[in-house]
């Protein structure tokens, strides 16, 4: 009985250990009573382990390379785990996150990560994963939780001036002074058409200074540009549903449409990337493709080192058709879902060695390195 109780204790000093060194040793380790009280043991795993019961229709839905180069990825049913390069560390609601939800993750300018869950707001601080409370700040700049109205968090930003945006099912609120406030509720705002900005899944600040919003499921207002004064919604081609975005290196910005696929804007005008046409006027024959015409859906979109825009093929209710395509500026390379299957993919980062990592349904991560997909993700064993 003594050495068992000593082998125990061993083994328990060791998984702290492991846990210290994951994430270059930036995480809190858990307390030995902690240990004790996991069922499955999640720390320090070669691949990233499904054990909250996720299910299919559960998805590695965002993903972030932070400043030291580790990876991050939100799930939609099992935490967030962290990748160092060697194994994964696996954070839930029992090591702080308010829930294993996690649509949004942002890094912010001194290294804090945030997750924006399904029921509200979380941050690491390099040492532990704490709760940021949704405070109200007046009485028409309200961002509260309970348990009848949670509040999610889909998009997060952080601007130039150092002012943090989330994106919630309330509308788009600003952090500041540890006080959230309603955004819209400005007078200096000239907003025309009245725009909520509800259900907004992705935010970016261009180069120029304009904050773009891109409305998700529910929100029906397109692409929305705030340019310091005036907001303005755009539906290309009628689009009211764009769920993804990015500025590339030469100040382009893509987008994803739910409905018609991927389009970019050059600063002055819309243009259809599948075929290569204005939006305007819209022609029932539509000529001059590029690439993906077929087999282009919505997804994420990414840009790598060397600038190839990443994209990835049509979504449809039993899964991904298309694999991922990569276009040089020039043309596209098409690479099939061997190793990828037909999952459908959430979202896509670089990491420093130059692989692609995909985010996929039923909580699935693949590597892709140029060449080959190899499967990161895998059942707890029972």
């Amino acid at each position: 009985m003594i050495k068992y109780l000593f082998s125990r204790q061993i083994i328990y000093c060791l998984l702290i250990l492991v846990f210290y060194n994951s994430c270059n040793g930036q995480v809190k380790t858990k307390s030995t009573d902690d240990l004790k009280n996991t069922d499955t043991i999640t720390i320090g795993t070669p691949n990233l382990l499904k054990i909250q019961g996720s299910r299919f229709s559960d998805n590695v839905h965002c993903s972030l390379k932070d400043k030291q180069g580790n990876l991050w990825f939100g799930t939609t049913g099992e935490g967030v785990y962290c990748y160092d390069g060697k194994l994964f560390t696996q954070f839930t609601i029992k090591d702080g996150l308010s829930n294993n939800s996690v649509w949004s993750v942002l890094e912010d300018n001194i290294g804090n990560i945030w997750f924006g869950t399904s029921d509200g707001l979380s941050k690491f601080d390099g040492k532990e994963i704490v709760t940021v409370p949704l405070e109200k700040t007046n009485s028409n700049n309200t961002l509260t939780s309970n348990s009848n109205s949670r509040v999610t968090i889909g998009a997060m930003m952080q601007s130039k001036n150092g002012t943090l945006w989330f994106g919630t099912n309330k509308g788009v609120y600003i952090y500041k002074e540890n006080l959230f406030s309603a955004f819209l509720n400005n007078d200096s705002i000239v907003n025309k058409n009245d725009l909520q900005l509800k259900s907004v899944e992705r935010m970016l600040e261009d180069k120029n200074g304009n904050i773009w919003f891109c409305s998700g499921m529910g929100g029906g207002e397109g692409v929305c540009r705030y340019d310091g004064k005036f907001i303005t919604s755009y539906k290309p081609n009628g689009d009211a549903w764009v769920p993804y975005t990015l500025e590339d290196k030469t100040g382009n910005i893509w987008f994803s449409g739910r409905k018609y696929g991927y389009f970019r804007f050059d600063g002055k005008t819309f243009t259809d990337f599948t075929e290569n046409i204005g939006f305007s006027p819209i022609v029932e024959e539509k000529v001059g493709t590029i690439c993906l015409k077929g087999k282009v859906g919505f997804g994420p979109i990414l840009e790598d080192k060397a600038g190839n825009i990443w994209f990835t093929g049509k979504m449809s209710r039993f899964g991904g058709v298309g694999g991922i395509w990569r276009y040089d500026g020039k043309s596209c390379t098409n690479f099939t879902q061997d190793g990828l299957g037909d999952s459908i993919v959430w979202c896509m980062v670089e990491d420093k060695a130059g692989n692609i990592w995909i985010g996929t349904s039923n909580t699935g991560l693949y590597r892709f390195d140029g060449k080959t997909f190899t499967d990161f993700s895998e059942k707890a064993s029972k």
